[in-house]
């Protein structure tokens, strides 16, 4: 009889160490399925040159603490390379440069004689520039040399002036300007190009972007 009870007691108490395990479980569960069930915000794209940006997002997404090298806001992070017209790189001092279109240009000025030249493909490319930084940039720092990404060939600058916005100039922080430069390409070399965007620098490891894109046209 001493041994039955001594074995009833063993189980009961054993009964009652998994209920209380069990209830515990069921917390971590509920916890868990808490955890799991809160999802992150996911990650805003933020555009550093809309007007209508909010402060906070300006500050944490366009500002030189917020955007580091490379960072453009639209997936690019890191990349001076591969990028596409529309996608942008910002610069460690906060100049953000994004080449938005090339179009083929023939609003040519009769009173300067402009003139389409055979053989030729004239366009202009729009280079948009925002400074996020802290201190006003020097545009003309800024340079793009552009070559056919088909077969070769490299495009001749050139200057025409009706609309033109060239890069001279300084911009302030928290402004944002589109800039136009103008070139002729051999049409032989088609209408695929790389724009390389350059900027005059003392720091030899500053990265020079290169969107890839087509005449339009």
């Amino acid at each position: 009889m001493a041994t039955a009870a001594m074995l009833l007691a063993a189980l009961t108490a054993c009964g009652g160490s998994g209920s209380g395990s069990g209830s515990d479980d069921g917390s971590d569960r509920a916890d868990a399925k808490s955890q799991d069930g809160s999802k992150a915000s996911p990650s805003k794209k933020v555009d550093c040159a809309d007007e209508d940006i909010s402060q906070a997002d300006w500050m944490k997404h366009c500002s030189d603490e917020g955007a580091g090298a490379g960072t453009g806001g639209d997936g690019t992070e890191g990349q001076a390379t591969g990028l596409k017209f529309g996608e942008s790189y910002t610069w460690p001092d906060g100049l953000k440069a994004s080449v938005t279109e090339a179009k083929v240009f023939e609003d040519y000025d009769a009173e300067l004689l402009e003139s389409a030249k055979p053989g030729n493909t004239d366009f202009r490319v729009k280079l948009k520039v925002t400074n996020s930084g802290k201190s006003a940039v020097a545009l003309n720092d800024l340079s793009l040399i552009i070559e056919g990404a088909t077969n070769g060939g490299e495009a001749a600058s050139t200057s025409f002036e009706n609309g033109s916005e060239p890069l001279e100039g300084r911009l302030a922080p928290g402004v944002s300007a589109t800039k136009t430069d103008d070139n002729a390409l051999e049409t032989k070399y088609g209408k695929k190009i790389v724009v390389t965007v350059q900027r005059g620098s003392d720091d030899f490891d500053l990265d020079f972007p290169e969107f890839t894109g087509s005449i339009t046209g």
